[in-house]
């Protein structure tokens, strides 16, 4: 560690019990005290050096008191710096390291030791040792930074954790390899002018290994957490690819949180530069917000499934996965979007979320979210109210469909069929019926883990959706029959080239024919289906003493009314009776489920 050295005068100082004293054959006429220790020194060495000195002391001596007792409670890096400062004021030799820097130059600026009160005074060596060495090379500059932790105050007021934190953030951005850091200690390999590896003092002629873009991981790692963020958020300023941040936050976390990683030692450069309160494993409490925070370091829209899969390091170990972990990365995640702005619900058209690009983040976030919540709902110890508040903290703009959230419910109800009735129907009132697609709800109503209320709703919005698509179908036909007549009557001035496209079209509408009577017969079916249950549910009502449909429409909580149903069912038997072809492939349809049905 490169050092610079003070003073010329031997040391004088001695300590006994709580108190220093200095051996100049004079009598002490000044005591100062920091914390417990206290300093019997003399005026004129203090005051010719530091401002603060020179008005405590006035101060003092105006009092008309024999003793002069100044206290200095508040001074950076308490009694061990005060000792040091002591010692600069009288010549004493001193050296400047990496270590003491930081506090040495917080102390000078507290205490006034400006060139004003002396050439050559502390403020200015410190500062020139502090830019000139200690900037210039990356272990002395993270040494520097971890110091700052103990007098951050001070040393923001300074920029020095600033001017430390763009130091390394330039030498891990930088190929180490243009500049030959990190430097090698404690057995790093030789090197002649060359740059040969050297062996005894010879030349072997083999080239030491470059360095990878990982060098600084360890180094790194043994930050405190608030630094190691600021320096993470440079980095990524300065351009240094995601992957490799990536990796250093990776890094990070193993060092702290067990069962990350199997390999339990750490190398040697790490363990050089770790700070003594290390030396000691975090607690249950302290590993759960740095897991935390070291994930908030990943943006979560840009996160996978993997990245969710935070181990459970609870004593009980209810869950396999820290599913509250998720929730609350989640949960800052979505504040972080409100006070951005970014959410809104916007205007909703055709289903699709317009006029807010900001959204797409807590899409690809609501998305992510539902497939969590699918791989961790097979555990049988995630209890219900766990998994409900899990998938209700996803925003329901957020969700275009909800066949991810159905998925995740549909497996919780699998894995988890102890479940009441009246606790799968509060489950199942997360999704709604409405967004899920055509193909959720074709599941869903063949589905006899949900309940029958939500089954019921799920048949009727098939229904509409299917009478929707129809609808459609039929707008199309209309466009291409209107387009045939126009086609017709122009057809004297239409080259062989139109003939062939006119062909094409053709064929496109008999495509869609064929589409639009396959979805009539899926109606025809569903119908049915809705009927038989219809007549299921009279006759449970006629036992509790209640028959009518209006009744039950109520219980299982329709918006839309029956009205509309039965004057959809009306149009839509109409367009089925005026078409022969349809009612044949029924008739057909229907012989050939009589016969499948003797047959088994």
């Amino acid at each position: 560690m490169v050092c610079m050295k003070l003073g010329s005068k031997s040391d004088a100082f001695h300590r006994q019990g709580q108190a220093w004293f200095c051996t100049t054959g004079l009598p002490s006429d000044v005591v100062v005290e920091v914390g417990e220790m206290s300093f019997h020194l003399h005026k004129f060495p203090l005051l010719s050096r530091s401002g603060v000195m020179e008005r405590l002391i006035s101060e003092a001596s105006e009092d008309g008191e024999e003793a002069c007792n100044i206290n200095l409670p508040d001074i950076p890096g308490g009694a061990k710096t005060f000792e040091s400062v002591a010692k600069f004021c009288y010549g004493v030799k001193l050296e400047l390291t990496a270590s003491n820097v930081v506090y040495l130059r917080c102390a000078a600026e507290h205490l006034e030791m400006t060139e004003e009160y002396g050439e050559g005074n502390l403020i200015t060596h410190t500062e020139s040792f502090l830019n000139q060495v200690v900037l210039r090379n990356w272990k002395d500059s993270l040494k520097a930074l971890q110091t700052c932790d103990d007098i951050l105050p001070y040393a923001e007021e300074l920029n020095i954790a600033k001017r430390c934190i763009e130091s390394l953030a330039t030498k891990a951005s930088t190929d180490p390899n243009l500049f030959g850091w990190p430097v090698k200690e404690h057995g790093g390999p030789m090197q002649s002018p060359g740059g040969s590896v050297l062996w005894n003092g010879i030349s072997t002629g083999a080239r030491p290994k470059k360095s990878s873009s990982d060098w600084w991981y360890e180094d790194a790692s043994t930050l405190s957490l608030p630094l190691y963020q600021r320096l993470i958020s440079v980095m990524e300023s300065r351009g240094i690819k995601k992957e490799i941040i990536a990796g250093s936050i990776t890094s990070y976390a193993k060092r702290y949180l067990p069962g990350l990683s199997r390999r339990q030692g750490t190398s040697e450069s790490s363990t050089r530069l770790a700070p003594a309160s290390l030396s000691s494993p975090p607690s249950d409490e302290d590993q759960k917000l740095l897991l935390e925070e070291v994930d908030q370091l990943l943006p979560l829209q840009k996160a996978t499934l993997e990245d969710l899969f935070l181990p459970n390091f609870s004593s009980s170990m209810e869950t396999l996965y820290n599913v509250d972990c998720v929730q609350r990365i989640l949960d800052h995640f979505l504040a972080v979007e409100q006070i951005a702005g970014g959410a809104s619900p916007g205007l909703i058209e055709d289903g699709q979320l317009i006029g807010s690009p900001s959204l797409t983040p807590v899409t690809m976030v609501a998305k992510l979210i539902d497939g969590y919540l699918a791989e961790v709902a097979p555990d049988v110890n995630l209890k219900l109210p766990k998994f409900q508040a899990s998938a209700a903290a996803v925003p329901e703009y957020a969700r275009h469909l909800d066949d991810g959230l159905y998925r995740a419910i549909d497996i919780y109800l699998k894995s988890h069929p102890w479940l009441a009735e009246a606790d799968r129907e509060q489950l199942c009132r997360l999704m709604d019926c409405q967004k899920l697609s055509l193909e959720a709800c074709t599941h869903a109503a063949q589905n006899e883990r949900l309940p029958l209320r939500i089954v019921v709703q799920v048949l009727f919005f098939e229904q509409l959706q299917l009478r929707s698509s129809i609808a459609g179908c039929f707008l199309v036909s209309d466009n291409l029959d209107g387009s045939r007549q126009i086609r017709n009557g122009f057809s004297g001035f239409s080259g062989s080239n139109e003939g062939g496209g006119w062909a094409t079209t053709v064929r496109e509408n008999q495509v869609l024919k064929v589409g639009m009577d396959s979805m009539r017969m899926r109606v025809s079916e569903l119908e049915k289906e809705c009927s038989n249950m219809r007549q299921e549910i009279e006759k449970l009502g006629k036992v509790k003493g209640s028959s009518t449909w209006g009744n039950v429409s109520k219980k299982f909580g329709f918006k839309i009314k029956s009205q509309m149903c039965s004057a959809q069912e009306g149009s839509v038997s109409k367009q089925l009776d005026g078409n022969e072809k349809v009612e044949k492939l029924k008739e057909r349809h229907g012989k050939h489920k009589k016969a499948s049905l003797k047959d088994e």
